[in-house]
């Protein structure tokens, strides 16, 4: 257990921390990352992902089955965005178990075009600080190009 002082002095680190560390700050602009998933690499992504997770539906990877069921092209998982989405803020923690809780809305589906891939821009910005609860609240926006693909994506952040 650390005392409020001890609290007070990581908070303002933890706060430095993520500004300097591109997470927070004024602008969400100075707090961003993007996946580039170029169109080979890309489907391969996709099937690898299909066989971690166990979804082998079709139009994750195969074109004219999505096509088939009304979709523009192949789709990537939902989770699979998610998952990106959330990496640059493990990468902040330092530790994926300092993540506690992760919710997002699926709002979107991210098209993999078969040729030039997907481009998955994620901007994250510390929303708030709780110094009793240790934890921060950091609020992810990510989209495809000017579309919002996750809608109301947050994350919490023990910070011990």
């Amino acid at each position: 257990s650390i005392s409020a002082r001890q609290w007070a002095s990581t908070a303002a680190a933890v706060s430095s921390r993520a500004t300097a560390a591109g997470v927070g700050g004024d602008s969400p602009a100075a707090s961003s990352a993007s996946l580039k998933l170029r169109a080979s690499r890309a489907r391969d992504s996709l099937v690898r992902y299909a066989g971690a997770s166990g979804d082998f539906n079709a139009i994750h990877y195969r074109d004219d089955i999505a096509r088939s069921v009304g979709l523009p092209g192949v789709l990537a998982h939902g989770m699979l965005t998610m998952g990106f989405a959330v990496q640059p803020v493990v990468d902040w923690a330092g530790d994926p178990g300092r993540v506690v809780d992760y919710q997002v809305r699926f709002t979107r589906p991210v098209v993999v075009d078969p040729e030039l891939g997907a481009v998955v821009s994620v901007v994250a910005k510390v929303g708030q600080l709780d110094a009793e609860a240790r934890v921060a609240r950091v609020d992810l926006t990510v989209k495809v190009g000017e579309e919002t693909v996750l809608g109301k994506a947050q994350v919490r952040v023990s910070l011990g």
